[in-house]
């Protein structure tokens, strides 16, 4: 009998990623904001990142001078046998022996041997620095991911060879800014393109993505055809409801503990309020955009949720039919769900559990590769999508991908 590995020769993988350079958020920086954001600067013999005239305790500092862990190295963790020691001695990987983090020449060689046809290409501590800037400097963080999507599109590409797509990271803290930085983007060949997984930090306040201030953008989006995906990243915008959920219960707030640098913790392990929280960013981001009609006003959006996990949809669905009851949407909510979004389920989830609550031409196949969190081969995740037909499975780990990324 045919075996899938056989029948699908290659695979289109919606979770990859690089690690960031010591210049990506600095290189095309307006010399202006040359001390404010994020800078690099040496402490104590060491690169690191500086937020505010602190250093940032969350990352280690730029990647391609400090060690990363190795691929599927955290695999053990996720299933309760890997102890803290040897979790965080995991990140001993020196980059200088993997130019393919780095380098889109050598990637695709990699590629190559991995049988991986195309990719699409995410940040990895991109994500997690917009929310802290945010907090302090919203002109100047505006201005950093402007400058950081300019060394993605030069390193990286947006469609490089039509197999590496490299997405940028939009801040919506000025819609018209976003709607410019966006088609500035598209002008330059973006097929994906990023935000975070939150409310917009705006100068009039916080405000839900699917605001009507933000319809330039999605009109512009839905006219190119571009997928808006939201990979998982840091958000501030729920740091009053840690709080709150902290004091009810009297328990240890984990956005106190993540400045410690505890690596587990700033996994999202820890604490009991960190793991209750896990999914709720992203399945209220979620519950928004359907709930404040945003796929009403725009019929055609394509939306994509990578590295935010499925254990999320199944509840939202039921949010969203809870919502749809008196007919007053359109289709139904947990329909336009369905038709406008996309998912990409951990490594370490259940496929078949996630079909049970989205068709199949709606989950796309991530690997998360190079993390450590992710599969140490791409292929691997096949063991993921066994009991699928031979036709599901190439549509889960190839069509789906592909046909949102080329038409």
């Amino acid at each position: 009998m045919t075996t899938a590995n056989e029948a699908i020769t290659t695979i289109f993988d919606a979770d990859n990623h690089y690690w960031e350079t010591s210049d990506a958020f600095t290189r095309h920086r307006d010399p202006k904001f040359a001390d404010r954001g994020v800078q690099v600067k040496e402490v104590d013999g060491l690169s690191r990142y500086v937020l505010d005239g602190e250093v940032f305790q969350w990352l280690p500092g730029p990647a391609d001078v400090h060690p990363r862990p190795a691929p599927g190295s955290f695999m053990d963790y996720f299933v309760g046998k890997l102890s803290r020691e040897d979790f965080d001695a995991s990140f001993n990987v020196a980059p200088s022996i993997h130019p393919e983090w780095y380098n889109r020449q050598e990637r695709l060689k990699v590629m190559d041997e991995q049988g991986v046809e195309a990719l699409w290409m995410f940040p990895s501590q991109g994500v997690v620095l917009e929310a802290p800037m945010l907090d302090t400097d919203v002109e100047a963080t505006i201005e950093i991911m402007r400058a950081f999507n300019r060394w993605i599109e030069e390193d990286w590409g947006f469609a490089y060879k039509d197999r590496i797509f490299g997405v940028p990271f939009l801040n919506l803290s000025d819609p018209d800014k976003a709607a410019d930085e966006l088609g500035w983007c598209l002008d330059h060949g973006a097929r994906v393109v990023a935000i975070r997984h939150g409310s917009a930090v705006t100068a009039y306040g916080l405000r839900s993505p699917a605001d009507p201030m933000f319809d330039r953008f999605w009109g512009l989006a839905q006219e190119s055809g571009v997928v808006v995906s939201s990979h998982d990243g840091s958000d501030h915008t729920y740091t009053d409801m840690y709080a709150l959920l902290s004091r009810v219960w009297g328990e240890t707030n984990p956005v106190e503990v993540r400045a410690t640098g505890d690596n587990m913790k700033m996994m999202g392990s820890g604490t009991a309020i960190g793991a209750l929280m896990k999914h709720r960013n992203v399945h209220d981001f979620a519950y928004f955009l359907v709930a404040q009609r945003l796929f009403e006003r725009f019929p055609r959006l394509k939306v994509a949720f990578i590295e935010n996990g499925s254990a999320w949809v199944s509840p939202l669905l039921h949010a969203l039919e809870y919502l749809g009851h008196g007919g007053e949407y359109q289709p139904s909510p947990k329909e336009m769900f369905i038709e406008h979004c996309w998912v990409a389920p951990f490594v370490e989830e259940s496929v078949d559990e996630l079909a049970r609550h989205l068709p199949v031409e709606r989950i796309l196949f991530g690997s998360d590769w190079p993390h450590g969190e992710g599969y140490s081969q791409p292929k691997d995740f096949f063991e993921n999508v066994a009991n699928f037909s031979i036709e599901d499975q190439r549509r889960i780990m190839y069509q789906n991908a592909r046909e949102l990324t080329r038409g």
